[in-house]
């Protein structure tokens, strides 16, 4: 049988028609991330969601949560927006609680109710890939961190020292973001260097440039020296003459004012 020429090229149409929308690239304007996903958490969101998922028990933990959002009144694109994370993450729950446009490439907050530590984590949004989680180690240019001098310094002085998460729950985590030579983007972000565990004491600090061309393709991560901390004390110990008032030398003591003869007096005429 015969397929009319028309026929054959409706069909093709109504084939490639979705390909293409499938391969429609993340950072389109249709999925660009912005504070409109942003949700104000209710501070009992998580407390209620933990009792309404534990009494259902149900076989995804998780997307219990994302269910509890919608519940408790996460607007549409915040639901949106963590189903995203979810799916991306191969399941954990993030919430975006903060937005800043940043050029090329913008900064997310997130909260992640189901974290044991580090609750809140710092993302790049909006470029290629569409989503990059700073925290994740893997991306950073340690192996040129680990030629530097300073860094030399505080192993020979701290064996332990390893590179960890920054901590993203202070007010003011929103990292620098300058332009490039060629119209690119680049976000510096810090990194403490603990004393072998999470809870550790900090002994160093690591500050990494994340690297993005005119078109906010990612394109590496590059350390940036960083001046030596000053030296660290332990918790409760102060420098040796700490806490004392410095000593002023005294002026020699200095003889009383001796008293002056009374003024003579006129007698009167």
């Amino acid at each position: 049988m015969r397929i009319s020429a028309c026929f054959l090229a409706a069909l093709v149409f109504a084939v490639s028609v979705p390909a293409q929308t499938a391969s429609a690239p993340h950072g389109g304007s249709s999925s660009k991330i912005d504070a409109s996903s942003v949700w104000n958490v209710p501070p009992d969101f998580v407390a209620k969601a933990h009792a309404a998922c534990d009494k259902r028990n149900p076989p995804n933990y998780g997307r219990c949560f994302l269910d509890q959002m919608k519940a408790q009144g996460a607007p549409d694109k915040a639901v949106s927006f963590s189903l995203m994370l979810f799916r991306q993450t191969d399941g954990e729950v993030g919430i975006l609680v903060g937005f800043k446009p940043a050029g090329l490439v913008d900064m997310a907050r997130v909260l992640y109710p189901l974290r044991a530590n580090d609750n809140y984590g710092l993302l790049l949004v909006n470029g290629d890939p569409p989503v990059l989680n700073v925290d994740d180690l893997k991306k950073l240019d340690t192996a040129a961190m680990e030629q530097t001098g300073v860094y030399k310094a505080v192993k020979e002085r701290f064996p332990n020292a390893t590179l960890w998460p920054g901590d993203r729950s202070g007010a003011d985590i929103w990292p620098a973001s300058q332009a490039m030579p060629g119209g690119g983007q680049q976000i510096i972000i810090g990194y403490p260097l603990l004393d072998g565990c999470h809870a550790c004491r900090p002994v160093g600090l690591a500050r990494f440039a994340w690297e993005f061309d005119a078109k906010g393709n990612f394109l590496k991560t590059e350390y940036v020296p960083t001046p030596p901390p000053p030296k660290l004390m332990r918790p409760n110990r102060m420098p040796p003459g700490a806490g004392q008032m410095p000593q002023t030398p005294q002026a020699p003591p200095q003889a009383p004012p001796q008293a002056q003869p009374p003024a003579p007096t006129t007698p009167p005429q």
